[in-house]
């Protein structure tokens, strides 16, 4: 698996960093379904609850070649083969290219936010997000020198914090990590029920807000369900305000 994971770690990085041309679709898949298989392993031996969401063909197709990433390796392996991947629930959503129940495909979510034009080489990429509001990211050289290294932008303090694993262990994270212990504080009372019914393109939206004093007890904050769209803006905004 390290072995998977440095390769990974290379194609990742040599995608985002220096693109110049949009590659057909079929230099994109991998024949051996290798990135698949992999992943496939890992979630037989996942410890977490671990939904893979269906694909539809055409849509996978067009995903992966806006991606730009080979099937080789575990992003384009979920791309191509799944709807996105759902965590605990669906506390943690991974993108993929977009199912009914995570109705965002990783392309279509970073364009306009991370690039404009599909093929251009983003800063960083948006790849999975969590019902709390916080958002996970791919560092394409704009969070740091760590490329293709992981970022959490974090609902209670606005910050991009570097968790220091590459996608593959950001998976493997998802898959196998005590997500009680990670997400301590940050779990309501009776949180599994609500988020069960949550859309894949909703959050929740705390008031007062996480980041402030009267918000740091997630059981006395007012919450509400907005789109994922529009928590994600307010946080670039109020990131912004406060001067990040």
């Amino acid at each position: 698996m390290k072995f998977f994971q440095l390769f990974a770690f290379i194609l990742i990085t040599a995608t985002i960093s220096s693109q110049t041309k949009m590659r057909p679709i079929n230099e994109l898949i991998d024949q051996n379904d290798s990135g698949w298989k992999s992943l496939q392993e890992w979630v037989k031996t996942a410890k977490n609850k671990v939904e893979i969401l269906p694909a539809d063909p055409q849509k996978a197709k067009d995903a992966l070649y806006q991606t730009q990433i080979t099937t080789a390796s575990p992003m384009g392996a979920i791309v191509y083969k799944t709807g996105g991947i759902l965590i605990d629930n669906g506390w943690i959503r991974i993108l993929g290219s977009g199912s009914a129940k995570l109705n965002r495909s990783l392309p279509d979510w970073n364009k306009g936010k991370t690039f404009k034009e599909f093929g251009e080489a983003p800063s960083f990429l948006l790849i999975a997000d969590d019902a709390l509001g916080g958002f996970y990211l791919l560092n394409g050289g704009g969070l740091g020198t760590d490329v293709g290294k992981m970022y959490y932008f974090a609902p209670d303090n606005l910050e991009y914090e570097p968790l220091d694993i590459t996608y593959s262990q950001f998976l493997e994270f998802c898959f196998n990590n005590d997500l009680d212990k990670y997400y301590l504080g940050s779990r309501w009372e009776n949180w599994t029920k609500e988020v069960a019914s949550l859309q894949g393109d909703q959050v929740f939206n705390f008031y007062p807000f996480l980041w402030t004093e009267e918000g740091n007890d997630i059981n006395k904050v007012q919450r509400k369900i907005i789109p994922v769209e529009e928590q994600y803006n307010l946080n670039v905004d109020l990131r912004k305000q406060l001067g990040h």
